[in-house]
């Protein structure tokens, strides 16, 4: 008597009766596991029920794969009086797709990804933080739309990063015709760095709150979100992101997981910022003194090194050696070739008869500036340091030389960020220059030493030169009105940029035409603007950016000149 077929090959034939026929539990999550790479919604479950039950797909992403025999019958294998879930947000684990199966090799290895609700303050800091999380997932409540949707009127920053945030969600979803609750391909509008999903917010959610955080407040109704979801989408870990410190301290208050957004930041550590000086080992001339190479040029000498030195060297970088009994050596990287540097001395500012409009420098670092401030060539400098260091005095003593002395450039152009340290004083009357009248304290104070001298030791120009002269020169300019202008063979000093975003800064140095020279000034220690920080001011953003370019130069100067009491006060304060 034949022996009956087996019953696995009664299952692999297609017919209506073993369609109708649900699927076992393990040939179900196989099917989906195996046949069906798509992002999956893990559903919400009962007290006591374990949270093993299969994920139901989203059938958007599973027409994004090459459909399969067993798909159809893993999808209406499903019972229908079970609990759909909200196809509101993503879920807790996506299966790899077949392009990132047929080459392993590619796949990250970074773990599960992340599911991060962004804040409003983050689409308005930085409106391409969209594409800035990688393969991990985004998703924005519904409240964060609509306090987008309030800021973006105005000529302000944030207003103008609001619009643009609203402009990219508009792309985003206009190349989605599908159902927006399904999830819009972040790298759809060309950004392939991000491979993950943004997610709306399309149904109401169950939050329960504390009583003491009223549910009417857009920050309460964003940590509601953050908590539904990490109890829907368990274990996969939900991430609030957020410039708001209290927001934060909030949800970690609820036991929710909240970060900063760092993504903006272009040094984790200002500790790490590139100072523009290297001082030379010890035993610089006992090892490397017989095989340098020298010869004179002009006024100055240069040198060629070599040996593993030369690697930590960029272009424009100054360099000195100074030791008890050894000659001193101050210099500054002109050419880089293969495994050698050439050193150039420099001109020494300290010294009354090289000085600049009556103004010597009085430390190591000043003189380093002053290199860079007197040199045609070098286009772009950026000054860091604290109070008193002198970084106004010697860009405007630098800039009346060569723009009265030696006619380089044709006037001098100076601006600020006008960011208020205390209460605002209000509308200011006047002409524009009038109203940058109050911001510009400091360099009135620095004319009023330039035009008299120190000691009555000033330049026969500055002895000769009136107040109306020097001011007839001397154009102030608000930052409000520069998008657009174009100068040219001007001397730019840009004061305060500590507090410029990278946007701002980047709007103000394409504003240099030919022959124009751009000088960055500011104190990375006090930063006014709100969710600016050191890591992330446009000031650090330029000097890093900057870094090893051939006409430009960055110092960060060390040490105070103002006065004893401005120093001991920078230390003790």
């Amino acid at each position: 008597m034949p022996l009956p077929p087996a019953p696995r090959r009664r299952a692999d034939r297609l017919t209506p009766e073993t369609l109708a026929a649900p699927a076992p539990a393990a040939v179900r999550a196989t099917a989906h596991a195996e046949k069906i790479p798509t992002l999956q919604l893990v559903p919400a479950t009962a007290p006591g029920v374990q949270p093993a039950a299969p994920a139901t797909p989203i059938a958007a992403r599973a027409s994004e794969t090459a459909p399969t025999p067993a798909a159809p019958r893993a999808r209406a294998a499903r019972p229908s009086s079970r609990k759909q879930p909200s196809a509101h947000a993503p879920s807790a684990t996506k299966a790899p797709t077949s392009a990132s199966a047929s080459a392993p090799k590619k796949r990250r290895a970074t773990g599960p990804s992340k599911l991060f609700v962004l804040d409003t303050n983050v689409l308005l800091h930085d409106p391409s933080c969209l594409f800035r999380f990688e393969e991990h997932d985004i998703f924005l409540p519904m409240v964060v739309l609509e306090e987008l949707d309030a800021h973006k009127k105005g000529t302000t920053e944030v207003a103008r990063n609001g619009r643009q945030a609203s402009r990219t969600l508009d792309a985003l979803a206009a190349l989605h015709a599908g159902d927006m609750a399904l999830g819009l391909r972040l790298d759809a509008t060309g950004q392939r760095t991000a491979k993950g999903h943004l997610f709306f917010q399309t149904a109401p959610l169950d939050y329960p709150l504390p009583t003491s955080l009223p549910p009417g407040k857009a920050d309460n109704q964003i940590l509601g979100v953050v908590e539904a979801l990490r109890k829907l989408h368990a274990p996969r870990e939900v991430v609030l992101v957020s410039k708001d410190i209290n927001m934060r301290v909030k949800a970690r208050a609820l036991g929710l997981t909240a970060e900063d957004y760092q993504n903006d930041k272009v040094l984790e550590d200002g500790d790490l910022l590139y100072a523009g000086v290297l001082a030379l080992p010890p035993d610089f001339w006992s090892r490397a003194g017989k095989h340098i190479e020298s010869w004179q040029n002009g006024a100055h000498t240069y040198y060629r090194i070599g040996g593993p030195l030369v690697a930590q060297l960029l272009i424009n970088q100054f360099v000195y050696f100074e030791a008890p009994g050894e000659p001193s050596l101050f210099a500054r990287v002109v050419e880089i070739r293969d495994k050698s540097a050439v050193l150039q001395t420099l001109t020494d500012y300290g010294s009354p008869k090289n000085a600049v409009w009556g103004v010597t420098t009085r430390n190591r670092e000043q003189n380093f500036a002053m290199n860079l401030l007197m040199d045609p060539n070098i286009d772009f400098v950026t000054l860091a340091g604290t109070a008193g260091t002198g970084k106004t005095l010697m860009a405007l003593a630098a800039g009346l030389t060569q723009v009265l002395d030696e006619r380089r450039y044709t006037e001098i152009i100076m601006t600020r960020a006008t960011v208020s340290v205390g209460e605002d004083i209000g509308f200011l009357p006047g002409t524009e220059e009038e109203k940058m009248g109050p911001w510009m304290g400091a360099l009135d104070d620095n004319l009023e030493f330039l035009a008299k001298g120190d000691g009555g030791n000033a330049g026969e120009w500055g002895r000769a030169a009136t107040n109306e002269l020097i001011r007839s020169r001397i154009k102030i300019k608000s930052m409000n009105f520069m998008r657009g202008r174009t100068f040219l063979n001007k001397y730019v000093i840009i004061d305060e940029a500590q507090n410029l975003t990278p946007k701002q800064m980047k709007t103000l140095v394409t504003r240099a035409g030919p022959g124009t020279k751009i000088i960055c000034m500011g104190n990375l220690a006090q930063i006014d603007t709100p969710y600016l920080t050191e890591g992330s001011s446009g000031l650090t953003y330029a000097v890093d950016r900057f870094k090893g370019w051939p006409h430009s130069g960055h110092i960060t100067l060390a040490r105070g000149e103002r006065s004893r009491l401005a120093d001991f006060a920078s230390e003790v304060l």
